[in-house]
């Protein structure tokens, strides 16, 4: 869902989400006549998805290195992540893993999105590998998503379009050599599971981060409003790098802070601080824009 960060205003993606809503508008003909209103939008919700590259990151801005205490994260800013990145380790992550309960989105009339995934790569390379849910509201309704990307091979891959909100998601992705394992179990609509193995060449996935993210897609007119999920928490979270196996305090680690842009910090996703064992955080929704 994400690129590498390359400016802090985040770059626009390849492709753009089409208008939704009305362009399904139903005319003549058995099978647009068969389509309900609901199913209809369903169905334009997950077509403009297909095309829509998720996150494309800016620049990692640091702040408050000097009120940093030994051990503790890095505090960094973006414009479209919230969340916590493993980082700086001389080895190559090859395990990532957290669950979480599906978010309820507050929807308004405007379009707004917000995912959550676990990755590896991303942070600072040009390639990245993750899966995770998704929230689309469009005209006041939400839709709720599974999906998986190894970018930039691919567009997001949506999977499951029947995820609710109270559903219990683990997600994960397993790199074996040049194969990667991505995993999502949603175990309270198992229809929206599923496994995947995809391939990278080990000098183009370079393995050099681990990522645990809520995060703010763009289209190719920037960063998309942020749908209001309210609290997302992360739980279970695991990491391997080397022959290392840890959480996410084992490993260099930076705390990030989604923001309005470098110019005009005003927050709009803040995670919460690690819990004792590491593995666990929460991010909270602060602004759509």
């Amino acid at each position: 869902m994400h690129r590498r960060f390359r400016s802090f205003t985040a770059r626009a993606l390849v492709a753009c989400v089409p208008a939704l809503g009305l362009a399904m508008a139903v005319g003549a003909g058995t099978a647009s006549a068969a389509r309900t209103p609901v199913n209809a939008r369903a169905a334009a919700a997950r077509a403009a998805l297909e095309h829509l590259r998720i996150g494309q990151h800016a620049v990692m801005h640091q702040v408050g290195r000097a009120v940093l205490v030994k051990g503790a994260p890095t505090q960094v800013q973006s414009t479209n992540w919230s969340g916590y990145a493993d980082t700086a380790t001389t080895s190559t992550y090859s395990k990532v893993t957290g669950s979480w309960t599906e978010p309820k989105a507050t929807c308004t009339s405007k379009t707004s999105l917000a995912a959550f995934w676990v990755g590896i790569d991303g942070y600072s390379s040009a390639t990245v590998e993750q899966d995770g849910t998704l929230i689309e509201c469009v005209g006041g309704k939400a839709s709720y998503f599974t999906w998986w990307e190894m970018y930039p091979s691919n567009a997001i891959q949506v999977v499951g379009s029947s995820v609710k909100p109270g559903d219990k998601i683990a997600a994960s992705v397993v790199r074996t050599g040049t194969s990667y394992a991505l995993k999502v179990t949603d175990s309270t609509t198992p229809a929206n599971s599923f496994t995947t193995t995809q391939t990278c060449a080990a000098a183009t996935c370079v393995d050099s981060s681990a990522e645990w993210i809520a995060e703010a897609p763009s289209n190719a007119s920037g960063v998309l409003p942020l749908a209001k999920f309210g609290i997302w928490t992360l739980k279970a979270a695991t990491v391997k790098a080397g022959t290392k196996s840890g959480t996410i305090s084992s490993f260099p680690d930076s705390e990030i802070t989604m923001v309005r842009s470098s110019t005009s910090p005003v927050v709009k996703a803040k995670p919460g601080p690690l819990n004792t064992a590491g593995n666990q955080f929460t991010v909270t929704w602060k602004s759509a824009t």
